[in-house]
């Protein structure tokens, strides 16, 4: 199912969004302190568990979390919104951070030991690097002229995607899936993104879903796929309506 066009003159609609993430955007904040924190540390510091992983690494973080009574969901390797916000609870409770990243500090905490070797490190920013210019060329093909909420929403369907079972898990699988973005079909996706594009991306990859969950969304005034009209409407932002 191909997704509407984004308009390049956005509206400004927030309905449905919270105070603080209104303030946010008024105030024009686009990175959060896990921003600040992955553009400042080394290779090896990149090593870190986040938002989007999958594996042993998550796995062992979230066996901790669970053991201490801060995360309640499935030890499953899967790191999204149960993980990020048991971390925040355990870096608030032992004075650490509170940014949702299990750095080095957040991993000693909890007697981890990162024991990646220097190539691995370096593998693995090079991958999250990839991931963040990968996300940010999507949301700059499908919603820049859109409010920044909107760009930062527009990423999050994509991480909401590759969580779900009914889209490819990888990235690169949802972003390239047939027809489904106007960005890819008509070439947009290899312009070069802005930085505040990219600053969506981090910010979608960091854990903010202002959707709340949604998978879809497209351009009311646009769009004429019968079936995309079909689907529940959680929220409107600018031009964009998203939907699950």
């Amino acid at each position: 199912m191909r997704l509407c066009r984004r308009k390049r003159q956005a509206g400004r609609c927030l309905e449905g969004f919270a105070d603080y993430e209104k303030d946010k955007v008024r105030r024009g904040i686009a990175c959060g302190a896990a921003d600040l924190m992955l553009f400042s540390l080394s290779p090896a510091a990149m090593a870190a568990v986040y938002w989007g992983q999958r594996g042993e690494e998550v796995r062992q973080v979230q066996q901790k979390l669970k053991q201490w009574g801060y995360y309640s969901g499935s030890v499953d390797g899967v790191f999204g919104q149960s993980t990020y916000n048991a971390i925040i609870r355990f870096q608030k409770k032992n004075g650490l951070t509170a940014d949702g990243v299990a750095g080095q500090a957040t991993l000693a905490a909890m007697g981890i030991s990162q024991t990646r070797t220097a190539a691995a490190s370096a593998s693995a920013s090079s991958s999250y690097a990839s991931d963040i210019e990968l996300l940010a060329k999507l949301i700059h093909g499908e919603a820049r002229g859109e409010p920044y909420v909107g760009m930062v929403a527009v990423g999050a369907v994509v991480l909401n995607r590759v969580r779900s079972s009914r889209f490819p898990n990888t990235l690169a699988g949802v972003v390239y899936q047939s027809g489904a973005f106007d960005a890819v079909s008509d070439g947009q996706i290899n312009l070069t993104p802005s930085e505040q594009s990219r600053r969506a991306a981090r910010d979608a990859m960091n854990g903010w879903d202002p959707t709340g969950g949604c998978l879809y969304y497209y351009n009311p005034s646009t769009a004429t796929s019968s079936w995309i009209w079909s689907r529940e409407v959680r929220l409107t932002i600018g031009e964009h309506s998203f939907a699950v």
